[in-house]
């Protein structure tokens, strides 16, 4: 099972019927994405209520009128193929209007931050 995966899945499902939260199950790197989503305002916040093995996360959906804050989110590296960029090599989304989300040595990065600190690594999604 990939965590990430399931992490924009169900970010993209209830941004479709409306949802107000998203919920999944807890892990560490899902936790740590939705943290940066919610620094950078694409999510209200994210919670991790339960206790041990029943963990999950709260995702509170972010919302102007009835349109979703979020848009469009992508899988970069998957699984089978996993993508790494060197900081020279990263472009902005969609113009700028997007943001990728990087893990390097320095922990998860936005691209900017990445160009910026001057380091690459593993590309693992884009959001617009």
């Amino acid at each position: 099972m990939d965590p990430i995966a399931d992490l924009l899945t169900c970010i993209r499902n209830a941004n479709a019927v409306g949802n107000p939260v998203a919920v999944i199950p807890f892990s560490k790197l899902s936790f740590a994405i939705a943290e940066v989503l919610a620094h950078k305002k694409w999510i209200d916040g994210v919670t991790k209520p339960g206790k041990k093995a029943k963990k999950t996360l709260e995702i509170a959906l972010k919302y102007s009128g009835k349109t979703p804050a979020i848009t469009g989110v992508r899988r970069i590296s998957k699984l089978g193929k996993r993508v790494y960029k060197g900081w020279k090599t990263l472009r902005p989304v969609r113009q700028g209007y997007g943001m990728a989300l990087i893990s390097t040595p320095q922990g998860l990065l936005t691209d900017t931050e990445a160009r910026k600190l001057k380091v690459g690594g593993e590309v693992l999604l884009e959001i617009w």
